[in-house]
């Protein structure tokens, strides 16, 4: 059955509802767990476990003692911010994690009183709605291409890409050597090794493995890393080497966001932005608002 055939059925049952009743029958699509329940599918199962697997290597923020100026830059916020990885935290996990008095959504804005302010909170990682809205809506098919993410992190997106689609090769370029054993361990364990590799490696070594790729994701990979300087050397390699015509560019945020705290302009012609439905539905945890920082280019 196809949506439209799906859409006409709905409509077919809704109009047998007792008008009383319709409200509640509504609401009750619009909020209920079991229906979200039809989403879950073993590639959903795996992701968790994985997730479960890293979590227990790392601190309840997920950041490591060398990422000392991420942690900086995040306190030097004009508003307390924290590091929850949405890889990692579910909107549930957080709840049970804050009714258990091991973190907090808000901070005191006066010590001692009811005075308080929600904190943000900072991802370094796409969520696992997140990860099924790229894969599934964002990307085309990726069948015997070359997927590269850039700070591949604790491997979400390459995990991701493993269950969700049919890339050939999928490539984590990551500088921190704790998160590439992370990845790898991960990779080996779960049986990913033919199509999953991890580099340890600057980016900016990595000419020849950007040229050659289809696509190459960049999920807030240079802000809280690197200093100002640093990020302008490192987009500068980004936009001279990524060249293949045709090829895709995952960006969070969107390249003017990125670019014009730097002061770096975007090379005419180098790269068109194309559109992305928004609206579609991939889970009651997905936060519309993250789901649009999420930009897609195809290089000219």
């Amino acid at each position: 059955m196809n949506l439209r055939e799906a859409q006409s059925e709905l409509r077919h049952l809704l109009s047998r509802v007792e008008l009383s009743q319709l409200p509640k029958l509504l609401d009750w699509i619009r909020t209920s767990d079991e229906l979200d329940e039809l989403l879950v599918d073993n590639n959903q199962v795996i992701l968790r476990c994985i997730a479960d697997d890293v979590r227990e290597s790392l601190p309840l923020d997920a950041m490591l003692p060398s990422e000392a100026n991420a942690l900086h830059k995040m306190q030097c916020h004009s508003r307390p911010s924290v590091h929850i990885d949405a890889f990692l935290y579910s909107d549930n996990h957080v709840d049970a994690l804050c009714e258990e008095g091991r973190m907090s959504r808000c901070y005191c804005l006066k010590c001692g009183s009811h005075s308080t302010a929600p904190l943000d909170f900072v991802s370094h990682s796409f969520s696992m709605c997140e990860l099924l809205f790229l894969f599934q809506n964002v990307l085309p098919d990726l069948s015997g291409r070359m997927l590269v993410d850039v700070g591949s992190r604790l491997g979400a997106v390459l995990y991701g890409g493993f269950v969700y689609s049919a890339a050939s090769r999928l490539v984590g370029v990551e500088l921190d050597e704790e998160f590439v054993q992370l990845q790898n361990k991960m990779v080996l364990k779960y049986g990913m090794e033919a199509r999953v590799q991890i580099v340890h490696a600057d980016v900016c070594t990595q000419e020849a493995l950007l040229r050659t790729a289809d696509v190459v994701v960049m999920n807030n990979v240079f802000e809280y890393f690197l200093e100002p300087d640093q990020q302008v050397r490192a987009w500068r390699f980004i936009m001279r080497t990524l060249r293949k015509q045709g090829s895709l560019l995952v960006t969070v945020p969107s390249l003017h966001d990125a670019l014009h705290p730097l002061r770096e302009a975007l090379p005419a012609g180098w790269v068109e932005e194309l559109p992305l439905d928004y609206h579609v539905y991939v889970g009651k945890d997905a936060d519309p608002e993250d789901l649009r920082q999420i930009h897609l280019y195809r290089v000219l």
